[in-house]
Parts: C-alpha cells; structure tokens; sequence
C-alpha cells in the first residue's frame, strides 16, 4: 500500500502547498445530498432495532459549505463518500472522494486547478512498484470544449436549439433510431432524453480524449451550479473525462436561497416519482445559505478512478 499512500500524500502536498485548509466533514450526517439519480446508506440501529435519521453522505458538500459560510477561505477534503449504487469497473459503493472549494474564484479557476494537480502527480508520481501507465509519461496536453461544441463535433447538431423536451425527443426518434427509447409509451424528462443520447453517442467518442474538460451544460442540468449570465441556456459547470472516464464534477455555486429551495423540490419530487422514496428537507444547509455563503466555486474528484487513469489499475486501492 506503499505507493497509495504516497499518492494520497501528494494530493495533500498539492493542496498545502497553495494554502488551502484540510477539513474533515462528518460521515454521518442528517441529510446526504439531494441529486435524483445518486441514492444514500441509511443507518440501522441494531440496539434500537430501528432505522435513525442518519445517512452516509454521498457527498461532504453540505458541510463544505457551511464551513465556506463560517470561514471564507479555501478548504478541502480527502475522505470516504457512500452511494448505494452496484458495483463496476467506475463504481465502489465506498470510494475516495477528493473535494475542494475556493471563496471569491469564479469555477474557471477550479479549470486551472485540476491540469495543474494532474501535472503535479504524473510529475511527482511515486510508481517505484507501480510504474505509471504508459499513455501518461508524455502527457501534457489539456483539451477544453463546451457541450454544445462536442455535440456539434461528434453529432453535428447544436444541442441548444433542442431544450424543449418534445423537440428533443424528436430529434433522437428521427436522427439517432438506434439510441434506446421506452416502447411501452413512457414519457421521459428532458435530462432523460439528454442523458440517452449523450451516453450512446457523445461518451463513447471520448474515449480518444486523455484529457477533456466539458463545461457549460444545458441549464436544466444546473444541479446547485449558476447560470451564466451571458447566455442563461446553459450553467456554469463542468466535468473533466480521462479516455472516457468521468473523473469530476464542479459548480460555480448557486447562492441564492429561494431558487435552490425550488431546485431541490423539483429533484426531491423527480427521485419520489421514479424511486419511490424521499429524503428529509436540508434545513441544515438552507441555514447554511441564509447565513450568506460567499461567491465560491467547488469540485469534487473521484481518487479511485484518478488512480485507475494513472496507473491502470482496475481496483488500485484493493490490488
């Protein structure tokens, strides 16, 4: 487990070495995160013989932000999240999250962050047993593209001209028959539609990308990101893909209190008609935004899959 722990090491290098403050966020905490499609661990009391009101975060970000809210400066985290979800090559029901925010940045410098800490760890790799994979001795090649430029490159559409859901349903029914759509009738929400089409035939396609950075989504993605001003069509987002891999998530961060008050009603209403369960209200981060969280930008980084990108590893932390 040698080189694992160097590697951790180094991202906490990383991070003190451009004064950021390690925080360490609960791991049981009283609301896991809101996201419809990403589902928690609740806690069983075998004493009480009872589930408690508790579950395993799936995310620290609540807590991230309160901290952010009491204290406006840089912090980050490297610690366990949980998401009951099975498991496969991309996915442990337990893995390493790498978690950072940055107070009064706008989240094109979290852009800058992440090629300078994936620079820093192929330059300072420790492989002394497990060598770096091949395809990144040379690597030094950063690639940034907009979603609406990478559907225009592998499909030739522009995907904004289709943000109403009937027009998106359409366009895949004409153009795209071999993406699967429901033939009992169903009718899918927009960021279904979305999300068929881009896992059949954009996520494919970067395979052939190292390194590629896909920011400003459709804004009916904008989870707890802004919309950008210039262009309310789409959030301030972005995900970073390593040969296909989906290795992060960062927002620059919604702090208006009333629309995401909505935003969570209509993801807690989504994960109730197609889960069939709920989750209690985040009254602990509604606080949070009332107390006033600064303009900040935040990402969170899988460590497994980083790990795997680096080293080919299927499972880097277990081998």
């Amino acid at each position: 487990m040698r080189w694992q722990s160097s590697h951790i090491k180094l991202i906490r290098k990383f991070f003190d070495q451009k004064k950021f403050l390690e925080v360490m966020p609960p791991l049981l905490v009283e609301n896991p995160g809101m996201e419809t499609h990403i589902h928690p661990f609740s806690i069983y009391s075998p004493m009480q013989k009872a589930h408690r009101p508790l579950y395993l975060p799936t995310s620290p970000e609540f807590h991230m932000k309160e901290l952010l809210s009491l204290n406006s400066r840089d912090i980050y985290t490297l610690n366990y999240s949980f998401r009951d979800e099975p498991n496969s090559t991309h996915h442990r029901p337990q893995f390493l999250m790498l978690e950072w925010y940055r107070a009064n940045e706008h989240y094109k410098k979290l852009m800058d962050d992440c090629e300078e800490l994936f620079t820093f760890l192929v330059q300072h790799y420790p492989g002394q047993n497990i060598p770096l994979h091949s395809s990144y001795h040379s690597f030094s090649h950063y690639q940034r593209a907009t979603i609406a430029e990478i559907f225009l490159d592998v499909l030739n559409i522009d995907i904004l001209d289709f943000l109403e859901k009937d027009d998106l349903k359409k366009l895949i029914e004409q153009n795209f028959r071999d993406v699967p759509l429901p033939t009992n009738g169903e009718d899918l929400s927009w960021d279904d539609y979305y999300f068929l089409l881009f896992l059949n035939k954009i996520e494919p396609h970067l395979a052939h990308y190292p390194y590629l950075l896909l920011s400003e989504f459709p804004h009916h993605l904008s989870a707890l990101s802004t919309l950008k001003k210039e262009d309310p069509r789409v959030c301030e987002r972005f995900e970073i893909y390593c040969h296909g891999i989906e290795l992060c998530n960062a927002f620059n961060e919604l702090t208006d209190l009333k629309l995401q008050k909505l935003r969570f009603q209509s993801q807690a209403k989504e994960k109730h008609q197609l889960y069939h369960y709920e989750l209690p209200t985040p009254h602990r981060f509604y606080r949070t935004l009332e107390r006033g969280l600064p303009t900040s930008s935040g990402i969170a980084l899988g460590v497994d899959r980083l790990m795997k990108i680096l080293t080919g590893i299927d499972n880097p932390f277990w081998d």
